[in-house]
């Protein structure tokens, strides 16, 4: 099968679009299928890439000041009709309803290319990072949600990665194609419930008699860390002796070191900055609790990824994050915005030991039902699906 994947956000974007974007193309590509993906440059030119086991074509691009080694391209009609013309896939699978997703949609359409379109964010995302145009977000959140439901109907399949983002869509029921929750799933072979090594520790200055709260992701306005902070924070004070580990980085990492210094906790917090793929993986292992603050996620690939390293989560009550954290089987879910409510959540389960052994155990078992495998199995049948029930042009109409 030849695949195309249109990927506004792809790596080395570290975002869960763009994990998810890269792991599906190697899937794929592992798999024996013929897999390109289009995605923005780099460096502002548009070239090949070779990632492994498939090709990226990166078409031209400009750099977006509001997300951290994000780059966007504007106007790629004519790179993106070039490259379906040249390559002309059996199926387009468009990861977001931007300029790339929006060229691939219409070029899709008119060579009538079946199309499968996979929502993964919410206005939250951007609108959190642009606050100048905070007193009309609500309104702006309004526009794009409706952007949202005119684009998604004109693929002939829609995904989303749970369906607590279905029904954030609106249930899906504005939406005149059939809609599916799959999970954007991680490679479980990666993650696993094991010892850090010593190395890891002094490498990144981390104590290791301390016990270790962690968050790993973006490090951006819509993640809401600042409360993790201040939670953290209150802990201290109370007279824990616990451990602060921010993995990742983003727009407003500054902004949270000089946070760190105001509450006095600069020196029990440790910020990474960005890392390697195989460091991500390795800092998953040192956390003893995960704690994910942003209430603008619908799924969350790292909270997965604390989860398959065996570790307790408390996160939020909003997006779909009670669908990853349990409450009271995996971890606590507090109310957004709480840091009472986060501040007591880490505490009981830093003070339990026995609780966080049994919340560990489930995490590992909810986590085992969102193998990448599975997810890349249910990929193929909808590709398999949508080629077989939509008339396609002949390939000469692709010139």
């Amino acid at each position: 099968m030849k695949i195309l994947i249109a990927a506004d956000l792809h790596w080395p974007t570290i975002n869960g679009v763009a994990t998810f974007s890269r792991n599906l193309a190697k899937g794929l590509s592992d798999r024996g299928h013929e897999v390109l993906v289009i995605a923005p440059s780099q460096t502002g030119k548009a070239y090949d890439e070779y990632d492994g086991n498939h090709v990226v074509k990166r078409v031209k691009s400009t750099i977006f000041p509001f997300y951290q080694n994000f780059r966007i391209s504007p106007m790629p009609n004519k790179e993106v009709q070039d490259i379906i013309q040249e390559f002309e896939p059996d199926v387009i699978h468009i990861q977001m309803m931007m300029w790339i997703g929006i060229a691939a949609m219409k070029y899709g359409n008119k060579y009538e290319i079946p199309i499968v379109a996979t929502n993964h964010a919410i206005p939250d995302n951007l609108l959190d990072n642009l606050r100048l145009i905070a007193p009309v977000s609500k309104s702006i959140s309004f526009v794009l949600n409706q952007y949202g439901t005119r684009f998604f109907a004109k693929a002939d399949y829609v995904t989303l990665p749970t369906q607590a983002a279905i029904e954030m869509l609106g249930g899906g029921s504005r939406i005149p194609v059939e809609v599916e929750p799959v999970s954007n799933g991680i490679d479980l072979s990666r993650f696993k419930p094991t010892k850090a090594a010593d190395t890891l520790y002094s490498h990144f200055g981390i104590p290791k008699k301390s016990p270790i709260i962690s968050y790993v992701g973006r490090i951006d306005s819509e993640k809401h860390l600042y409360v993790l902070l201040e939670a953290f924070a209150k802990l201290r004070r109370a007279g824990s002796d616990a451990h602060l580990l921010i993995v990742g980085d983003g727009t407003n990492r500054e902004h949270l070191q000089n946070l760190s210094y105001e509450l006095d906790i600069a020196k029990h917090t440790t910020f990474t900055g960005r890392v390697s793929d195989d460091e991500i993986i390795a800092l998953h292992k040192v956390g003893d609790i995960f704690c994910m603050p942003s209430p603008a996620e619908l799924q969350s690939i790292a909270t997965l990824e604390a989860m398959a390293s065996g570790k307790p989560v408390v996160a939020i009550d909003a997006g779909a994050l009670a669908e990853l954290c349990q409450d009271g089987r995996n971890g606590i879910i507090c109310e957004k915005d709480d840091v009472d409510g986060i501040a007591a959540a880490l505490t009981t389960l830093l003070e339990d030991k026995k609780l966080r052994a049994q919340y560990a155990k489930e995490s590992l078992a909810i986590a085992g039902t969102h193998d990448i495998n599975h997810t890349l199995n249910r990929f193929e049948e909808i590709y398999d699906q949508v080629i077989s029930t939509k008339t396609r042009a002949l390939p000469q109409r692709l010139l």
